[in-house]
């Protein structure tokens, strides 16, 4: 893993976002959370091994992108002229985006270790794995390769219903199980925004994740509400964060960041 180490070496912290089912918004919050951070003044990077369904490309606009080699592996795909955010996907290897990764197991395994292996980071802040739904050989792998680096955690993502809450506690036990530690809980979905008035309403139950944060002690992060804004953008690959910086979401995933970005100096600080 000589080339892992090298590639991974200029990387200071690593953050796996997860949930227990699809249709959660997972790849949703990560973006949001890499534009937030980068905005932040962070370096960051995203790596999406949701093989079956890279919808992170086209979020960012960089559908049509080529993957490059140099003499340290891939070269990710970066998002802005100033390199400060790049992002590596299957989506980059498919000849067309409808093509569909039909492979078993341990082919989806393969490409996981050589993505994170074999990509050329160079120097980040931040690494964000955004992970396919629930707890199958994608996930053992990551958390597998991953291990000897010792990544921060994981972000599970859930929306208020109970169905998705039961699904985040399996992935809390998955966590346990793997060793992965827990940075906190998202409750994604929050309540509808108002187009026109901007007002919150909780269309949904709410609380769900909150509560679950509490029994389950460990953090809980915030909530970040249903936007259409936020939808539009992402369908049309502009960025939510300098688009509509007076909106509810912008607030909920700037202090998700905050806590994120706290949690990261009381850790340093307490191994300095």
């Amino acid at each position: 893993m000589a080339a892992a180490e090298g590639n991974l070496a200029a990387v200071d912290h690593i953050l796996l976002v997860l949930s227990g089912k699809g249709g959660v918004g997972k790849s949703t919050i990560t973006t949001e959370l890499a534009l937030a951070l980068r905005n932040a003044g962070k370096r960051v990077g995203i790596l999406d091994i949701d093989l079956c369904g890279p919808s992170i490309p086209r979020m960012l606009n960089v559908l049509n992108s080529a993957v490059h080699q140099c003499d340290a592996g891939w070269v990710p795909v970066y998002v802005d002229k100033d390199k400060t955010m790049c992002l590596m996907s299957i989506g980059f290897l498919l000849e067309t985006p409808d093509d569909a990764v039909i492979w078993r197991g341990p082919k989806k395994t393969a490409l996981i270790k050589q993505f994170i292996s074999d990509v050329a980071w160079g120097e980040l802040d931040y690494l964000i794995i955004d992970t396919p739904p629930g707890t199958s050989d994608e996930h053992i792998s990551v958390v597998e390769c991953l291990r000897q680096y010792k990544p921060d955690g994981a972000l599970l993502v859930t929306t208020p219903q109970a169905v998705s809450v039961g699904d985040v506690r399996r992935e809390l036990t998955f966590c346990k199980k793997t060793g992965l530690p827990v940075v906190g809980i998202i409750e994604n979905m929050s309540g509808f925004v108002c187009p026109n008035c901007s007002e919150c309403t909780n269309v949904f139950s709410s609380g769900g994740g909150a509560a679950l944060a509490e029994q389950s002690e460990v953090p809980f992060l915030g909530r970040v509400p249903l936007d259409p804004q936020l939808s539009h953008s992402l369908e049309e690959g502009r960025n939510f964060i300098q688009a509509f910086p007076k909106s509810a979401t912008f607030d909920a995933i700037n202090n998700i960041v905050e806590k994120i970005l706290s949690n990261d100096s009381e850790s340093s600080a307490l191994h300095t």
